[in-house]
Order: C-alpha cells, then structure tokens, then sequence
C-alpha cells in the first residue's frame, strides 16, 4: 500500500532549545503544538497538526525552565497531558524522550512512611500511554525496574571523557569517585581516561546535606576530575573540591550530566576550587552561571538514539553496548 512511517517530534516548554537542536540533526522542525499555564496553575496542550499514525517523540525533561516560566512539577503535569494528547490523536507510538527524570532520587524508602516517587512517575507516564521512554543517566540504573515498558538508558559518560581527553590535561590524572555508590561509573570513567581512581567518604545525614570525610586514594600533585551524574545545590561537590585540593590536588575538574543547580548552587561553584565545572544540557541553564561553568549538548546523542528507536536499529550499538554503567 505504500505505507511510511513517519517521524514527527515535539517539545514541551522544558528545555526547547535541546528540541531544536535535536531536530536540526534529525532534518525534522518541532511540530506545531499550543502550550500554556492557566490562571488557577493548571497546563494545557493541543497538537496544531494531525500525528495520526506517527511515532511521536515527545521532548521533555521533568525540570523547571525559568525562561518559559515552568516549575519541575508544571513539566512532569505537561509531559503527562502530551502523552494523553497523542495517544488520543492517535499516534502509532509516542515515545518520552526525558533526558532529566524527575524524582530519580527518590528511589527507595530513607525512613518510614516516605513514598517511593520515581517509581510514581513510572506508572503515571505508563498510565498516560508512553510506549517506551528514553532518558539518561539515572540516579540509580534500577529505575528501569519501575518501568513494564520499555527504557533505553543513555549516558553521556563517552561524551565527557572526550571532551576531557581533547583538554589535553596532564598525564597523572586521578579520576575522584563522591562516594561509594558512584565507584563504578567512575572507574569505567577512569579506564577510558588512563586514569587512576580515588573515592570520597561522604556521609549523608539528610536530604541535600552531606558531609565529606576524607580521600581514599593518592591525589596529591595529581589533576583530579571529580564525576557524577547530578549537582544540585553544589554544597557537595563544593566541599568535594576542597577536600581534593586540600589532600594535594594540583587541579581540580568536575564533571556532571545534569545540571540541576538549586539554590545556592551558582554561590557555590564559583567559590569552590575548580578549573572548570562541565555538564550536559539536560537541563536548560538557567542566567548568571559562572565563567567556569562549560555546558556540552547531548543533543547528537539522543539524535542517534532517536532515529535507531525509530528505524527499530539497536540503541545499544550507539554505545557500543557500554550503556549500562550501574
């Protein structure tokens, strides 16, 4: 009969500039699609062209956008009515391409009677109608188990290894694990460097408060790269850097996935030690970042991982199967 699927992409007031720069690699302009905020708060979306029988990609991540004037929460709300939208106008499939998943870090119970949230957005994003979600760097890879469909995990670990290989930095190089539950990630992060590896005693007595003990490993007259795959407020990732500098680091970089930068975050990264602090664009960066701060696209990235999902290809072949890191 003739029949071609069709690729049709969109973007919520998240992060549309990673939208754009996807569709421009992908030759394909962000449809058409009316978004806005109520007075009483609530989101609203209508898809201004048919997407009958389209694989929809639908770009999100659950962060807020200072710019457009959305909160983490407005994001998630506006995802959610997206999905329903197309699923309604049926779309052949419709795909949730999140690269920040909100809540990641509420994996599991901390205390009693605490709610297990990633696994709340799982099933409210399966109850909308995504067919499949594509995303990056969880917090915790078993996030997926959340999911019944399916969740092709991306890293940008290959992508900042690069880029710290093209800086050309010293030959003694020290790659600095934050704690135990990021030493795999960043030994792998390491053996692609040639680098060795060392691991922060951090402590964490509540939410976005940690306290940092003392190095294990040898540091000194060494360039450490501190890696993980979030900084928040950066009171962490601050005392990270001077805990490393103060054990004899020569230079100090950091690297991230996800920018979140709450609160006090921007005070904190310039007055912390680093030569420079490089993440993705996940997150769109908000205004007044400081000089040191070096954001990297991810958008090629998520592109390949894109058209394989839409051409039914392997995504994992992107990574050369090194996608699951924890």
């Amino acid at each position: 009969m003739g029949y071609d699927k069709r690729l049709m992409l969109f973007s919520g007031r998240a992060n549309p500039a990673l939208a754009d720069a996807i569709g421009d690699k992908l030759n394909v302009d962000p449809g058409p699609v009316t978004l806005k905020t109520f007075s009483n708060g609530e989101v609203y979306c209508r898809f201004e062209e048919s997407i009958r029988g389209a694989d929809v990609f639908i770009v999100q991540p659950t962060c807020g956008n200072p710019e457009t004037g959305i909160s983490a929460n407005d994001a998630l709300m506006e995802l959610l009515v997206m999905i329903d939208a197309a699923v309604g106008a049926s779309a052949h499939r419709v795909i949730a391409v999140t690269p920040w998943y909100g809540y990641s870090r509420q994996d599991k119970k901390s205390a009693p009677r605490e709610p297990i949230s990633a696994r709340l957005v799982a099933r409210m994003l399966e109850s909308a109608g995504a067919d499949r979600v594509l995303t990056m760097d969880l917090h915790a890879g078993q996030v997926q188990g959340f999911f019944q469909i399916p969740v092709d995990h991306m890293t940008a670990m290959m992508m900042l290894t690069q880029y710290f290989t093209d800086l050309d930095l010293d030959e003694d190089l020290v790659v600095v694990a934050p704690d135990a539950g990021r030493v795999k990630l960043n030994k792998k992060f390491a053996d692609r460097m040639g680098a060795d590896l060392a691991i922060l005693d951090k402590e964490r007595p509540q939410q976005q408060v940690a306290q940092i003990g003392h190095v294990i490993g040898d540091v000194k007259g060494k360039t450490a790269i501190i890696v993980d795959d979030i900084i928040d407020t950066a009171g962490t990732l601050r005392a990270a850097g001077e805990a490393v500098k103060a054990a004899g680091a020569k230079k100090v970089y950091a690297a991230a996935t996800h920018p979140v930068f709450s609160g006090k975050a921007f005070e904190n990264l310039a007055a912390a030690p680093f030569e420079q602090i490089v993440v993705t664009d996940t997150i769109p960066l908000r205004a007044g970042a400081p000089d040191n701060v070096h954001v990297i696209s991810c958008s090629t990235l998520l592109t390949d991982s894109i058209r394989s999902i839409f051409t039914d290809d392997s995504v994992s072949e992107v990574f050369q199967g090194e996608n699951q890191l924890f």
